[in-house]
């Protein structure tokens, strides 16, 4: 019987514009797969990597609704109508499938865990892939940082608990996937973010203090993005 290690297709994609990371799960037995965070512009990369490599799309998720791009599931669905819109359930947007806490999305012989992370929004939610000792954290936690919580139902005293308790409590070898990066890193480790996390470290109170003075920009897709994410990145006449 194969191992659990040789059922995983991995692949990290990148959109530069947006610093977005999306990836591709695959299970080499069955050949169904899972994208997470799928971009829109790069809807058609991802079709024909989808292609190439002969794999069947069952689920199209989203970590919740981003307010820095558009997602691709919307227009994924549109190419591939077996595909179905993953969201958490407390995130307000349109999506197929609604996740809970400890809910299981199962594609092939893998499974994934989904993991209730509110603090940047309120629907975030962490994919873990225990079999491969895996997370896709979102926005949640980013390398050396994590999502800013001055608009969109965040909170940082709720974000703080969020990644302590779901992401930080896993065990310290799992590799932490974040669904942005702005400083050249792809991946980073539990044992890493809980000695190296420059906000994280911190104390809960001191954590708040320096999320309630970033002073960031406002960001400069959000008028565009927010309400296209709020129903799966395009009108879905199925899903009205």
């Amino acid at each position: 019987m194969a191992s659990v290690r040789n059922l995983l297709v991995f692949r990290q994609l990148f959109h530069k514009e947006t610093s977005t990371y999306t990836y591709l799960l695959a299970c080499k037995q069955t050949m169904k797969a899972v994208l997470i965070d799928p971009v829109l512009d790069c809807v058609e990369r991802d079709l024909k990597l989808l292609r190439e490599l002969g794999v069947q799309l069952v689920y199209g998720i989203n970590t919740h609704v981003h307010a820095d791009h558009i997602t691709g599931t919307g227009k994924l669905k549109q190419a591939l109508p077996d595909c179905k819109s993953v969201l958490g359930s407390k995130s307000g947007g349109r999506a197929d499938i609604f996740v809970d806490q400890s809910e299981r999305l199962k594609f092939g012989n893998l499974m994934l865990e989904c993991r209730s992370t509110p603090g940047h929004t309120n629907g975030c939610t962490t994919f873990v892939l225990h079999d491969r000792a895996m997370a896709f954290t979102g926005d949640a936690l980013l390398v050396r940082g994590c999502g800013r919580t001055d608009f969109q139902q965040g909170s940082p005293s709720t974000l703080y608990e969020s990644v302590h308790s779901q992401i930080l409590s896993l065990p310290k070898h799992y590799k932490l996937y974040p669904a942005h990066d702005y400083k050249g890193f792809s991946v980073t480790t539990v044992e890493e973010e809980l000695a190296h996390n420059t906000r994280l470290t911190k104390s809960k109170e001191e954590f708040i203090k320096i999320m309630d003075n970033l002073n960031l920009p406002y960001p400069k897709r959000i008028d565009e993005s927010l309400p296209a994410n709020l129903i799966c990145g395009v009108t879905d006449p199925v899903s009205s």
